[in-house]
């Protein structure tokens, strides 16, 4: 066996060990939040050693970091109809919490620890804000605007997915759009009160 064989070999299973460590986390820290996750059951889940977590992530909120890297994929809203906007986006934020368990143990995590918020925050500041940009009329008040609309993303998520509160994860996709979709239209595009 050369070098080059063995390298791509190492590669290969430091890649392998990689992705098991981050399912394993992300599904630990959706489970059990950041706080009750630990490097131990994340490594026991993995199949590895716990030294090999420390090896690759550093600490557990170099792990949290590189396991809820989320991106939203937000839709372009610049050629959408103006009266579209709130469908589209209540549309797209459903479908996905819907299928990303990423952004259910980022909630869990943003509102009992600090480092879950702080990450939370960033990617209100990298992705929702320069969305928001796209439509708002006035310059000025994208960052409250793009806030309330998070308020109402937020909400939504925290009983919908976390909460479980029985008449909000009742309702249809359908009616969450048809509930929702006004008021972050409002938010996003009504004059200012």
């Amino acid at each position: 066996m050369n070098d080059s064989t063995g390298g791509e070999t190492r590669n290969r299973r430091s890649d392998a060990t990689r992705a098991a460590i981050l399912t394993a986390a992300r599904e630990r820290f959706a489970a059990d939040g950041y706080e009750r996750a630990t490097i131990r059951a994340i490594a026991k889940d993995a199949g590895i050693d716990p030294s090999m977590v420390m090896r690759y992530y550093g600490n557990k909120e170099g792990l949290f970091a590189a396991a809820v890297a989320v991106d939203l994929r937000l839709p372009d809203l610049r050629g959408l109809p103006r009266d579209d906007v709130g469908r589209a986006l209540v549309t797209h934020f459903l479908a996905m919490w819907e299928r990303n368990e990423e952004l259910t143990a980022l909630l869990r995590v943003g509102v009992t620890n600090e480092a879950g918020a702080q990450r939370m925050q960033s990617i209100f500041r990298e992705q929702l804000l320069p969305v928001a940009r796209q439509v708002c009329p006035d310059p000025q008040q994208v960052p409250a605007r793009a806030g309330l609309v998070a308020t109402q993303v937020l909400g939504l998520a925290l009983t919908r997915y976390i909460l479980r509160f029985p008449p909000t994860v009742a309702l249809t996709p359908e009616e969450v759009v048809a509930w929702l979709a006004p008021t972050i239209q409002r938010y996003l595009t009504a004059p200012s009160p």
